[in-house]
């Protein structure tokens, strides 16, 4: 029996369709309850539903943006770091399994040295690395409080990214999610519907696929730890303009930013995470994800609109 956290949210609803395709059997609980509840009324929640695994799909990203967690910091708290500390506490007191859904989001720019961001690099874009939004901050705090811990690794190199002990559970880092399926909180719907658009380099997640490699790590009993669960490559937004323009679905005229010091001072209250990922420690695990720009072109081919 797996447990899943957060089943009404656009990841959690992915994984909720996922495990009822597969047969799975699962029961959802609210991570709003979780949080504001005992860690009593928790665990005998999981021992009632027999529970083997616990999946964490439960957030909090601010509607319409991350900017709106700026004016709503006591429930991203609570929804980012809070609740990932008293998964692992309960999970741990039961000896159940967990995989928590992360971000990407907690490192910014370009990585020194070269290269996508690895997971045992210590976030940059963070309440230790500012300046960053309040979400960013969270869900870096978020993995701290599951036990991961900024490590020294000396003079000239990038600090590490390491669990106090053997990891308890997989953390999985999701980075700026889209689909086949118009929605608001798709990256392609939010690209086509913004008056003005940032360029930027960034690695992508696409849904179908971010949840898919989540459950094929506790299918295939792959280690615990962090994985960057992203599709391989990475695009600007002005290719992924130029695909959405040569799949038909959208031909207006795109207009961008002139820098981010221009789209700072127009459309944001709050700084944006930009970055890579190295994605090969998944693709070591034997997780294979399809590269970004086919599960773009792929998504856009089969474009369903929003109903009005």
């Amino acid at each position: 029996m797996i447990a899943l956290v957060g089943s009404t949210g656009y990841v959690g609803t992915a994984f909720r369709v996922l495990l009822e395709s597969k047969g799975v059997e699962f029961k959802t609980l609210s991570g709003r309850e979780i949080a504001n509840g005992s860690k009593e009324d928790f665990s005998d929640s999981l021992r009632a539903i027999g529970a083997k695994f616990l999946v964490n799909c439960a957030g909090y990203t601010g509607k319409p943006n991350v900017d709106a967690c700026e004016l709503d910091k006591g429930n991203c708290l609570d929804g980012n770091a809070v609740l990932p500390g008293v998964i692992r506490e309960v999970c741990s007191d039961l000896s159940i399994g967990w995989g928590h859904v992360s971000s990407g989001c907690i490192f910014g720019g370009e990585r020194p040295g070269g290269g996508g961001w690895k997971e045992d690099d210590a976030p940059n874009f963070s309440f230790r690395k500012p300046p960053c939004s309040f979400y960013s901050g969270t869900k870096a705090l978020g993995e701290e409080v599951l036990g991961y811990r900024e490590v020294d690794r000396g003079e000239g190199e990038w600090p590490a990214w390491e669990h106090e002990s053997e990891a308890e559970g997989y953390v999985w880092r999701l980075r700026i999610p889209f689909n086949h399926i118009d929605n608001p909180r798709n990256y392609l719907t939010k690209v086509q519907s913004y008056a003005t658009l940032l360029q930027a380099t960034n690695s992508l997640s696409q849904l179908e696929d971010f949840v898919t490699a989540c459950f094929e790590c506790y299918e295939k009993d792959v280690p615990y730890g962090i994985y960057n669960v992203t599709n391989p490559g990475a695009v600007t937004t002005s290719q992924v303009v130029d695909l959405i323009k040569k799949s038909g679905v959208n031909n207006k005229e795109f207009q961008f930013f002139a820098d981010e010091a221009d789209f700072m001072s127009k459309a944001a209250k709050t700084p944006r995470s930009n970055c890579v990922l190295d994605e090969n420690k998944l693709k070591d695990a034997g997780v294979i994800m399809r590269p970004v720009e086919e599960a773009l072109e792929w998504s856009l081919k089969n474009w369903q609109k929003a109903a009005n």
